[in-house]
């Protein structure tokens, strides 16, 4: 689909689910990296997760915002609330908007469905009424708006690696169907009120600060605390890791060209929308990414030398809503953005390890006070 350059200096940008993980990374990317910018935060904070990390992030937003050329203000609110949501585009009059904020986590939807329901369908609808609204009377409105899509809408699907062009009728999870219920909500908006959309289809984001739910960070946990881990499918599960630069990388990259807006021979418009995925195009094995995370937070100081990482694993079956296999096809990522993710395994996860010995280390200062 052809593009139209969107310049991100000088412009009203919102970012949803900061100070979540990639929304935080992402707002610090764009601090650093565009002028003359207004960044607009909105995080509802809650407790899914420890909220002192998001409490971190937020504050490294901070420390750069001190030398940084744009402006960030945070706010503390849900997507949800429809009458927020309008106020601040009235407010702020967005020239770009990312949508990121969600209920995360695949197995917590099975006993939480109230929650996704709530953020990732009654949000994002609030989030597109306002993208929608806010060409009234003629206005410019939001020139472009990219929104959080997962690889979990690929479910089971047998063929890999994974196309946008696949079929992804048949979610595994409620987090999934929401998922692919927001992408054809903005198919739907952006054909009816011709608003410049895409969706991104993460695959299994990891890095430092990153979420404490994902399996990296909870094996991390473990490891340090002596404790046997859980490898489902007895170890015969792979999944596409993505560091958390890469997926940043591919964001702005993306929010930089919007589908041009064009009108079909019926006169009305064709959808400008696209779909990407973001992923590092190579799965491993679980078995092989516990041994690498085993070996760097080895390398780091968090376990001992001596430390033995087989005794303390355990295979046990696949769980509910879970997936045998991830592997992204970033063709489309690398043809129409120049863009391919390319961070090694055990390069990300080396990063992840040194942070989080401070991470570890402030902990049990905190525990001791």
């Amino acid at each position: 689909m052809e593009k139209q350059n969107v310049d991100l200096n000088k412009k009203n940008i919102l970012v949803t689910g900061s100070p979540g993980f990639i929304g935080a990374n992402l707002v610090l990317r764009l601090l650093s990296s565009i002028d003359g910018g207004t960044i607009v935060s909105l995080d509802n904070m809650n407790n899914y997760y420890d909220i002192e990390l998001k409490e971190y992030r937020l504050s490294q937003i901070n420390k750069v915002v001190a030398t940084s050329r744009n402006k960030h203000i945070f706010i503390k609110g849900s997507i949800s609330d429809k009458n927020l949501i309008a106020n601040l585009f009235d407010q702020y009059h967005f020239d770009i908007v990312v949508n990121l904020a969600a209920q995360a986590g695949v197995r917590y939807s099975i006993e939480h469905p109230d929650a996704y329901i709530e953020s990732n369908i009654i949000g994002f609808y609030n989030i597109l009424e306002a993208v929608r609204h806010s060409y009234d009377d003629g206005a410019k409105g939001v020139e472009h708006l990219v929104f959080a899509s997962s690889s979990s809408v690929y479910g089971n699907n047998k063929k890999v690696p994974f196309s946008t062009e696949d079929c992804v009728d048949h979610p595994v999870s409620l987090y999934a169907a929401t998922k692919k219920s927001d992408e054809l909500l903005a198919y739907s908006y952006s054909k009816l009120y011709n608003i410049p959309s895409t969706g991104l289809r993460f695959f299994t984001v990891y890095g430092p600060a990153g979420r404490p739910d994902m399996a990296y960070f909870k094996f991390a946990e473990q490891f340090r605390a002596g404790e046997q881990i859980d490898i489902f499918n007895y170890g015969n599960c792979k999944r596409d890791f993505t560091y958390i630069d890469d997926i940043v990388e591919g964001i702005v990259r993306v929010m930089q060209g919007a589908p041009r807006r064009e009108e079909g021979e019926d006169g009305l418009p064709i959808p400008p929308y696209a779909v990407y995925n973001i992923g590092g195009g190579k799965p491993e094995n679980l078995m092989d990414f516990v041994h690498i995370l085993g070996d760097e937070l080895i390398l780091a100081g968090v376990l001992d030398g001596r430390y033995d990482i087989d005794s303390h694993i355990n295979l046990v079956p696949m769980q509910p809503g879970d997936v045998p296999v991830t592997y992204a096809d970033c063709t489309g990522l690398e043809e129409d953005y120049g863009f391919r993710p390319g961070t090694d395994l055990r390069t990300g996860l080396r990063e992840f390890a040194k942070w989080y010995r401070i991470y570890a280390d402030c902990t049990v200062k905190k525990k001791n006070i």
